[in-house]
């Protein structure tokens, strides 16, 4: 019997129109952050702000009906939509995947939200393909998602730097049982627990729900909630951990350092980009730098891939490393062969 292989057919993105650029951040910023600082170290040059249509649910599907036309697949063909739509959508408690899948018309597939913050496309990934090589019934699968948690930033938040660059819109792809392209290969995903609630939404839930007195700041509570010990910890295990992700699902690929061909990594500030790119030595243009586009969260490797394979970043035979982090915290890593 000859191994299953999963490839991806295809990608489709939807970006919202609307932009806010970096002097428009550091307006917000009360001038604490210069246009020129947020451009040079958080590299920003503008990102996208949704408006109210454009819910996380809304720019999944549109994202899904990109996905479909670029590559042609029949909705029918679908068997599970794994929806990486953010928490933060249109009504809570409704279920993003089933969203899509009926409004694209898989009517064949059933559907579930999964949810791992940024990292959660990469994750995605990995269950997709365990998915489709471990179940005979399921040979297509499509993952969609939305994101919008930019609304949710206080620019006068001087901890909040690090999320000064989220941005907005949706992303989708295709993949599909024996799919002879664009495979993929090894995934290594770790989580640190000790770290789940250093960071979220304070206001809204459970704990802190919203009243008439809070309802302003509720709206803009996405906070690091324990500052010091989120910054001490990510200082010391972040980028180790990072490589550890890399390496592992190099490993599982069967391939090296060397082997890799572009990076496909989520938007973070400029520096450590170029150290990640340093430390794998890799060059300028074997990754797209998402600076015209800001953090749209885990929808950034979906993203870079599409514009790499639109401006022929990438070609037959590249290895290519998807590369996220999430708050909570998580880092993944995911190999693809392209071509």
């Amino acid at each position: 019997m000859s191994q299953i292989t999963v490839g991806i057919v295809g990608t489709g993105i939807y970006l919202p129109k609307q932009i806010m650029t970096a002097k428009e951040i550091s307006v917000e910023t009360m001038g604490v952050w210069t246009e020129e600082a947020v451009i040079d170290k958080l590299g920003i040059k503008q990102k996208r702000i949704a408006n109210s249509e454009e819910g996380s649910q809304e720019m999944s599907y549109l994202a899904a009906i990109d996905c479909l036309k670029n590559t042609g697949v029949d909705p029918l063909e679908i068997d599970v939509v794994l929806s990486v739509t953010e928490e933060w959508k249109e009504y809570p408690l409704t279920t993003s995947a089933l969203y899509v899948q009926g409004k694209i018309g898989a009517t064949n597939a059933w559907g579930i939200d999964l949810q791992n913050r940024c990292c959660t496309t990469v994750s995605a990934i990995k269950i997709a393909k365990d998915m489709l090589i471990s179940d005979p019934d399921i040979n297509t699968i499509m993952i969609a998602g939305g994101y919008r948690n930019g609304d949710f930033v206080d620019y006068k938040d001087k901890n909040m730097s690090m999320m000064f660059n989220l941005s907005a819109g949706g992303g989708a792809m295709i993949l599909r049982k024996n799919h002879p392209k664009n495979l993929i290969l090894g995934s290594h995903i770790m989580a640190d627990g000790t770290l789940a609630r250093t960071a979220g939404v304070e206001i809204g839930g459970s704990c802190n729900p919203i009243t008439k007195d809070n309802i302003e700041e509720a709206y803009k509570s996405l906070r690091l909630l324990d500052p010091v010990k989120m910054k001490e910890r990510l200082n010391k295990v972040s980028f180790p951990n990072w490589l550890k992700c890399i390496d592992e699902s190099l490993r599982k690929s069967h391939i090296a350092r060397k082997d890799l061909d572009f990076l496909a990594i989520l938007h973070i500030k400029r520096s450590g980009h170029q150290a990640m790119m340093n430390e794998l030595n890799l060059k300028d243009e074997q990754t797209i730098y998402l600076e015209e586009y800001g953090h749209i969260g885990q929808i950034d490797q979906i993203l870079s891939l599409h514009l790499a394979n639109e401006n022929n970043s990438i070609k037959e035979g590249d290895n290519i490393c998807l590369l996220a982090a999430g708050i909570g915290y998580v880092w993944a890593s995911s190999i693809v062969r392209w071509g």
